[in-house]
């Protein structure tokens, strides 16, 4: 049998996620990070775990030569503005990886590893996550019904009960307020800015706003879109807004370090939580020509209740670091983005123990 999963990040937000779902398949692992403690406390509940104190920013190189896993999960982000040390690691050491980015920057250029990671004869996979992973789930489940789709509009809205990880945060108020790449059908985008109303099943109204995310960029490459708009946004308005109202204070110029101030305005954040509700959701709306010639508009929809909303971002690098281990022999070596890699049936089939529901339109 293959040797271990080693998880990066192994007890965080996400990581711990990843690492229970793995457990229940009946994977070996090792959960890895800095804090031994806290990968001991974990490994305690899972059978199949063992902790390893491990920092990426020194040392990974020759853990993977000591550890010899057969795939690395790489879970600490945020992703923005990193580089890709801890995947070429992983060429070094001829072990297959899969990271959750959602860095727009980080996913897009992901592939100019491939030459590499193909003469090691490894499988990189980025961008395992909610996007561009199940967005792009999505487009293959409905694309079926349109002769040509122009447009696509999507958002994840999450619950304010819902675990919020420290990276995550860091990530979005990175772009919070700044000039945006342009991406199809929008020339001078901003971070969290053009607020908007999405009408959810269960959830209601949520606000939504700009977010750098890599879908922008890879979606219409793959689909054709001539369009395309991805927003995020917080439950409550008032906390919703007053993040909007600090983009334009960035926009403006004001020297405002949003991502170091990312721990006292998460915890800000969760003081507010009584105000809130554990629901959150995503939502998928193509716009396009059906094969009669007539407009068509499709719309599909995930609801989490029960605070299970943070289940859904890790079930591609659940899904694929099963399929590596099992050496999956459809996964071909190179390094290339999580587009259309998960079907949206097997992304569903890992969820249907949590309170999550979906709807189609």
């Amino acid at each position: 049998m293959p040797n271990e999963i080693l998880i990066l990040g192994g007890y965080g937000n996400f990581g711990k996620r990843i690492a229970r779902a793995l457990s229940r398949h009946g994977l070996p692992l090792v959960i890895a990070g800095r804090d031994l403690s806290k990968a001991e406390a974990l490994c305690r509940e899972l059978p199949n775990a063992r902790p390893l104190r491990l920092d990426i920013h020194s040392g990974l190189a020759d853990a993977l030569a000591t550890e010899k896993p057969s795939v690395v999960i790489h879970t600490s982000g945020p992703f923005q503005g990193s580089d890709y040390a801890v995947a070429r690691a992983c060429i070094a050491a001829r072990v297959h990886y899969v990271d959750l980015a959602d860095g727009r920057d980080f996913v897009v250029e992901f592939s100019q590893l491939d030459r590499e990671a193909r003469a090691a004869g490894v499988t990189l996979v980025s961008g395992a996550s909610t996007v561009p992973s199940l967005s792009s789930a999505v487009i293959e489940h409905l694309k079926a019904a349109f002769a040509r789709m122009d447009r696509l509009d999507f958002g994840i809205s999450p619950g304010q009960k819902a675990e919020r990880g420290l990276a995550t945060t860091r990530g979005i108020l990175s772009y919070v307020g700044r000039s945006l790449r342009p991406f199809a059908g929008h020339p001078k985008p901003y971070g969290w800015q053009d607020s908007r109303r999405q009408i959810y099943p269960v959830m209601g109204r949520r606000w939504l706003a700009n977010c750098d995310i890599p879908d922008l960029d890879l979606l219409p490459a793959a689909y054709g879109l001539k369009s395309i708009r991805f927003g995020a946004g917080l439950e409550l308005g008032v906390l919703h807004l007053g993040l909007w109202g600090l983009s334009w204070l960035v926009r403006a110029g004001l020297p405002l370090p949003l991502p170091a101030m990312a721990e006292p305005l998460l915890a800000a954040s969760d003081a507010f939580n009584f105000m809130g509700s554990d629901v959150g959701g995503m939502h998928v709306t193509i716009g396009g020509i059906d094969h009669t010639g007539a407009p068509l508009t499709r719309s599909w929809f995930i609801v989490a209740k029960s605070g299970d909303g943070p289940q859904i971002p890790g079930v591609p690098a659940i899904l694929l670091a099963k399929r590596l281990y099992e050496k999956d022999p459809t996964l071909a070596h190179g390094a290339l983005p999580c587009v259309g890699l998960v079907r949206l049936d097997e992304y569903l089939g890992e969820l249907k123990r949590f309170d999550i529901e979906t709807f189609e339109v």
